[in-house]
């Protein structure tokens, strides 16, 4: 019976070495999104550029878009800034900004600097939105319908591959949705 008692730290080492070996293989781009399927989660919140100005999740609604939730602080956020800035260029659809857990005065001056791609920007100084919409972290972004639905959660930076592979596509496809239902 002692010499089982032995065996029970290497039975856990195993164990948790399976476990962990499994986790190199998961993708953390394509993290489960609960709110797939649901509204926009209900907020109040100001919006970066003027304070007290109240916003909130019916001011997304309308037409597809995509929240893209960013900080000063988050270099993959300086990395997709410019393909952000040519998406708002062509007008494919609104872009909605979520300011998370930044400070006010260095956000704004980034986007005077380095342009501001967002139709609308929420600042989520205490991250209340982020956590609300399941970040991990910034970049992260979300395509919402017409209707104010969250469709599609993608994790990380969006670039010109993500972009044609993998968002565009579906936007496209909600946009012709939107169109059919009179939008």
């Amino acid at each position: 019976m002692k010499k089982l008692v032995l065996f029970i730290p290497l039975v856990l080492f195993l164990g948790m070495g399976v476990f962990l070996y499994q986790g190199l293989f998961l993708n953390p781009q394509q993290l489960d999104s609960a709110l797939e399927g649901k509204p926009v989660p209900a907020f109040q919140l100001e919006r970066l550029e003027t304070p007290g100005e109240m916003l909130t999740q019916e001011n997304l609604k309308g037409e597809v878009s995509l929240i893209n939730v960013w900080a000063t602080w988050c270099p993959a956020c300086k990395y997709e800034h410019p393909f952000l800035m040519m998406l708002a260029r062509k007008n494919i659809l609104p872009i909605y900004g979520v300011n998370y857990r930044d400070e006010r005065a260095p956000a704004i001056r980034e986007l005077s600097r380095e342009g501001d791609p967002y139709a609308i920007n929420i600042f989520d100084k205490d991250g209340r939105l982020g956590l609300d919409l399941g970040v991990y972290g910034a970049p992260e972004s979300f395509i919402v319908d017409h209707n104010g639905i969250i469709r599609f959660r993608y994790a990380g930076p969006i670039d010109r591959n993500v972009w044609s592979e993998t968002l565009f596509p579906m936007i496209q496809q909600l946009q012709a949705e939107a169109k059919q239902d009179g939008v």
